[in-house]
C-alpha cells in the first residue's frame, strides 16, 4: 500500500488546494485542529490557572495558607491537567506524526534559546520564537507548544520546581493568544510584524506580571507598602502586588518586552516563511489516501 495526498500545490504564503480539499486559497494551515473536547480542556485548565494564580488575593486572614504550602499540590495537579490537553488534541484531531517532529524542534529550540540570555536583565529570546510559532500554526498548537517548551527549558537549566506549571501553563497562554490574532489568513508582511511585534511586547510584561503572582504572596522580609497581607481587602492587596512589580521585576519584564520586539521585526519575517514553507510542505491539513501497489514485474504505463 502506497500513501498518497491528495494533489495540492503552492501559491505564495498560503496554500492552494485541489477541488477536493476545501480549502481556498491563501487559507491559514493549522497542524492542531482544537475540537470541542480540547477546547474545553483548554478552558478548564486556562480557569483553574487563574485561581491558581489569583486566589490568594481573596483568601481569608484567618485561613493561614500560602503559596509555600498549596504549590506543590498545583504542581502535582496542573501537570496531568496539561497533558490532557495534548490528550484531548490528539482524540478530536488525530496529531500526526508531522505535527509530533515539528512540535518537538520547535520545543527544543525554544528550549535552547531560553539559556542565552540566562535571564539577565530579562533577555529571553524564547519569547519571540513562541510567538510566531504560535501565529503560524494555531492556539491549539501553540498552547501545547509553550508549555512543552517550558517543561523541556526546565530540565535543561535545572529549573525544576513547584514554579515550573504555573511557568508552563503562562508561556502556553502566551503562544496561544498569538494564534487567536486576527488576520492569519490576509495579514502579511510589515503589517503583520508590527501586530506581532506589539503583542509579543506586551506579553513578555504580562507573563512577568502573571509569574509575580506565583511567589508574591509567600515571599518574607519585603516591605509592609509592598509586601501580601491575607485577608486585606482587594485593592489594598492590588496597591502593594503593583508596588512590588514596579520595585522588583519591572526591570527584567521590560527589556524582555523590547528583545522580543526587536527580534520580531528582526528576524520575524524570515522566521514566518520558513515556519509556513514548512507546515505547507508537512501538509497537515490533506488527506491520505491509501492506494494498492501494482504487481511486481508489471510494467509501466
Amino acid at each position: 500500500m502506497t500513501a498518497q495526498p491528495h494533489p495540492h500545490r503552492t501559491d505564495g504564503d498560503g496554500p492552494r488546494t485541489g477541488s477536493g480539499s476545501g480549502a481556498g486559497p491563501g487559507r491559514q494551515v493549522r497542524a492542531v485542529r482544537l475540537g470541542p473536547r480540547s477546547v474545553a480542556a483548554l478552558v478548564l485548565i486556562s480557569a483553574i490557572g487563574v485561581m491558581a494564580f489569583g486566589w490568594p488575593l481573596l483568601a481569608d486572614s484567618a485561613s493561614g495558607l500560602a503559596h509555600s504550602k498549596d504549590a506543590p499540590w498545583l504542581f502535582a495537579a496542573l501537570l496531568p491537567m496539561l497533558l490532557t490537553v495534548v490528550v484531548a488534541t490528539i482524540a478530536d484531531t488525530g496529531l500526526d506524526a508531522k505535527a509530533i517532529a515539528m512540535l518537538g524542534v520547535l520545543a527544543a529550540a525554544g528550549a535552547a534559546m531560553r539559556p542565552l540570555g540566562a535571564g539577565t536583565a530579562g533577555i529571553e529570546p524564547m519569547f519571540f520564537l513562541m510567538v510566531l510559532s504560535g501565529r503560524v500554526l494555531g492556539p491549539g498548537f501553540g498552547f501545547v507548544l509553550g508549555s512543552v517548551a517550558m517543561f523541556a527549558s526546565a530540565l535543561l537549566t535545572g529549573g525544576v520546581g513547584p514554579w515550573m506549571p504555573f511557568q508552563m501553563l503562562t508561556m502556553g497562554w502566551v503562544s496561544m493568544g498569538a494564534g487567536l490574532l486576527p488576520g492569519p489568513d490576509r495579514l502579511r508582511g510589515r503589517r503583520e510584524l508590527a501586530v506581532l511585534a506589539a503583542y509579543g511586547a506586551v506579553s513578555a510584561v504580562l507573563y512577568g506580571l502573571i509569574m509575580n503572582l506565583q511567589g508574591w504572596p509567600y515571599i518574607a522580609g519585603l516591605a509592609s507598602g509592598v509586601s501580601f497581607v491575607p485577608g486585606d481587602p482587594l485593592d489594598q492587596n492590588l496597591a502593594r502586588y503593583i508596588a512590588y512589580c514596579l520595585a522588583t521585576s519591572l526591570g527584567w519584564d521590560l527589556p524582555r518586552a523590547l528583545v522580543t520586539a526587536v527580534l520580531t521585526c528582526t528576524l520575524g519575517g524570515t522566521v514566518l516563511k520558513a515556519l509556513r514553507r514548512a507546515t505547507r510542505r508537512a501538509a497537515f491539513d490533506v488527506p491520505v489516501s491509501f492506494t494498492p501497489d501494482p504487481p511486481r514485474g508489471a510494467a509501466s504505463s
